[in-house]
């Protein structure tokens, strides 16, 4: 459906984000006072430059579900691969979860594994460990996630978010500052793509929940893989990432794009499974599941 975006509204920021990054202050009569104009500004003019409508973008950023996410993107600077517990995903209760999901979904997981080419069991792996086979798809705004990590090319909107790092997590200031603008090309080409799907599917930019990283959908997709990856699996017109048909098609349309082939050997698998999530843990660990789902 197209307004299936709508579905979960806890992700929405509050303006205190704001407050607390220090871009407003309470005056003594409780109005606002901008002390640094907007963080997102910088963001905003960048996007008019590359074409996209002023008058939509100004009225986009002015909405008040869009806000500087700081808690989220805080993560990014201390998120650790190898401290996610991927063991969660084959004990025994989780297996049994992805296999009633096989059998729910048995007709979609069939189709496009038949016209895709790639193991049912494989694409089920994926959902489980990327959102538990869509339990927790994310409730974070999108949009303010990557514009938020898109606006650090700004030295004052990094200095805030530096500034709101606790101690005990923080990196050098160097390699921060590297990261940071890293961050923020990467992110602003993610940011675009987002705001040319959200266009081309009809969905409210404003109202798509992700993950701290901004991935998007039951099968955490990043923008840019959705407009190069994304299918239409129910063939209802539309590419929905939180429709599971569209997510299992996405996924296999991914890894068949990436050299996925039947009968491949193990070898093979796991390098292209390594473009989905650059994690030897994560490679893995799929492969784990989708072994497991045999018996």
């Amino acid at each position: 459906m197209r307004n299936s975006f709508k579905r979960d509204t806890r992700w929405i920021r509050l303006t205190a984000s704001l407050l607390v990054a220090g871009f407003f202050v309470f005056t003594e009569t409780g109005a606002t006072v901008e002390t640094h104009s907007q963080p997102f500004k910088s963001v905003q003019k960048q996007l008019i430059a590359d074409g996209f409508e002023p008058v939509k973008i100004k009225q986009l950023y002015s909405r008040p579900q869009v806000s500087f996410e700081a808690d989220g993107v805080i993560l990014l600077f201390t998120y650790k691969e190898a401290q996610v517990n991927y063991g969660q995903f084959t004990n025994e209760w989780s297996i049994s979860k992805a296999k009633q999901y096989l059998q729910k979904n048995e007709t979609d997981l069939a189709r496009i594994e038949k016209e895709y080419g790639v193991d049912k069991k494989v694409i089920t792996a994926i959902l489980l460990v990327e959102t538990g086979l869509g339990a927790s798809v994310g409730t974070r705004s999108t949009l303010n996630t990557l514009s938020t990590m898109a606006a650090l090319k700004d030295p004052v909107v990094r200095n805030k978010l530096w500034d709101l790092i606790p101690d005990s997590k923080k990196i050098s200031r160097k390699k921060f500052e590297k990261k940071a603008f890293s961050r923020s090309k990467w992110a602003y080409k993610e940011l675009k793509a987002f705001l040319e799907y959200t266009s081309r599917e009809g969905f409210d930019p404003a109202l798509v929940p992700g993950s701290f990283a901004g991935a998007v959908g039951v099968a955490q997709f990043m923008p840019t893989s959705i407009l190069a990856y994304g299918k239409d699996g129910n063939n209802d017109g539309m590419v929905d990432m939180l429709n599971h048909a569209d997510s299992m098609a996405s996924i296999a349309n991914f890894l068949k794009s990436h050299g996925w082939r039947p009968g491949q050997s193990r070898k093979k698998a796991e390098k292209i499974i390594y473009h989905y999530n650059h994690s030897s843990y994560y490679v893995d660990i799929i492969l784990k599941i989708s072994s497991s789902l045999k018996s």
